[in-house]
This record gives C-alpha cells, sequence and structure tokens, in this order.
C-alpha cells in the first residue's frame, strides 16, 4: 500500500491538468464555430438566403468543430467536478451535471439541424431555424444554468475565487435574459468556459 500511494497522488493530480486543458480546447473549438456559422448564416434564424454566398465553407467547418467542442466539454464537467472534490451539494449538482448534459445535446441536435441545410439539394428554411433555435434559445439556456450553478458551487465551496464567481454570475444571467436578441452574445459561454479552464490549469500547477 505504501508502494502504491504516490503513484495514486499522481494521477489524482493528472486527471484535472488534463481535464483542464480539454477545457481550453472546447472554449477555442465552440467559439470558432460560432463565429463561422454566424458569418455563414449573418441573419441568424431569419431571412431569404439560406447560406451567405461564398460562406458554405464556414457552415461546413462549423459543422465540423461541434462534435469535438462537445466531447472535450464533457472533459470539462469532469475537470470542474474534480476541482469542487467529494463536499458538493447534491441539488446543485444535479443541476449542474443536467444543464451540462442538456447544453451538449442541444449543441449536437443543432449540428445535426445545419447539416441538413448542407446536404439537401433543394433545401428549405426549416433546417436553419430549427438549429439557430436550439442553439440560442434552448442551448444557451441550458449554458446560462450551467454557469450559474458552476458559480454557486463555487460561492458555497470556496473553490473559485470572488471574481470568478461574479463573472459567472453575470455571464449566466446574460445567456439567460440576452439568448439569441443580441448577436455573439453565444461567444460569453466558452469565453467563461476558458477562464475558468486556465484557472483550474493554474490551481493544479500550484497543488503539483
Amino acid at each position: 500500500m505504501t508502494e502504491r500511494a504516490p503513484g495514486t497522488r499522481q494521477q489524482a493530480l493528472s486527471t484535472p491538468k488534463a481535464a483542464g486543458l480539454a477545457g481550453v480546447v472546447f472554449a477555442v473549438l465552440l467559439a470558432t464555430a460560432i463565429v463561422l456559422a454566424r458569418i455563414a448564416l449573418p441573419e441568424g434564424g431569419g431571412g431569404e438566403e439560406m447560406i451567405a454566398p461564398g460562406e458554405r465553407g464556414a457552415l461546413q467547418t462549423a459543422t465540423e468543430l461541434v462534435p469535438f467542442a462537445g466531447i472535450a466539454f464533457l472533459w470539462f464537467m469532469g475537470a470542474l467536478r474534480e476541482h469542487t472534490g467529494d463536499a458538493e451539494d447534491r441539488f446543485i449538482a444535479t443541476v449542474f451535471m443536467g444543464s451540462g448534459l442538456v447544453f451538449v445535446a442541444c449543441l449536437f441536435g443543432a449540428v445535426a439541424a445545419a447539416g441538413t441545410v448542407l446536404d439537401a439539394e433543394d433545401p428549405t428554411s426549416f433546417g436553419r431555424h430549427f438549429a439557430y433555435t436550439l442553439l440560442t434559445t434552448y442551448g444557451m439556456r441550458m449554458a446560462a444554468v450551467f454557469v450559474l450553478a458552476t458559480s454557486t458551487i463555487g460561492r458555497k465551496l470556496g473553490v473559485l475565487p470572488r471574481s470568478l464567481v461574479v463573472i459567472g454570475t453575470l455571464a449566466g444571467v446574460a445567456l439567460l435574459a440576452v439568448g439569441s436578441s443580441v448577436p455573439y452574445c453565444e461567444l460569453v459561454f466558452p469565453a467563461w468556459a476558458l477562464l475558468i479552464s486556465l484557472y483550474i490549469l493554474r490551481a493544479a500547477r500550484r497543488t503539483a
């Protein structure tokens, strides 16, 4: 048992670092996909054009990036749970897990719907409207709940600095209240995830 303890501790310390890096990857991939999708669909869910002229490749790239962003987000969730430790509030933790998983489901559903616009020979506006609504109205609302739940856990357990708790609360309220009414407001979520990931990496380095 004495010989296994150092290895066990080393594994416990390396896990949040690797998952924290996944949070950075998620933030970069999702932000890139959002920008490319906004460029390809300048009017979001409205307008007469299915895709902006010459921007079909941008939308294709966005749809290819999102699945990897979703996978990275799951690792990011693991990093957050590892950082909070075992003393988490079960109610808030349930909201945290539920909102995170529903967000990933909305993300994948929106990409699948956007793919119909690219693959159909005679596309209609349904796929575009559905993808836009699923991501900006439902997906980002779930992202807002996820951010608020994370900030609440960080405040109650003291595992996040006060500045990140305040930033998270403001970001969650903005995503919840503003939604799709302000273009590029979706970028608030990956920006918040990037800040949290960098903090987790820094905390893991100090612990090591």
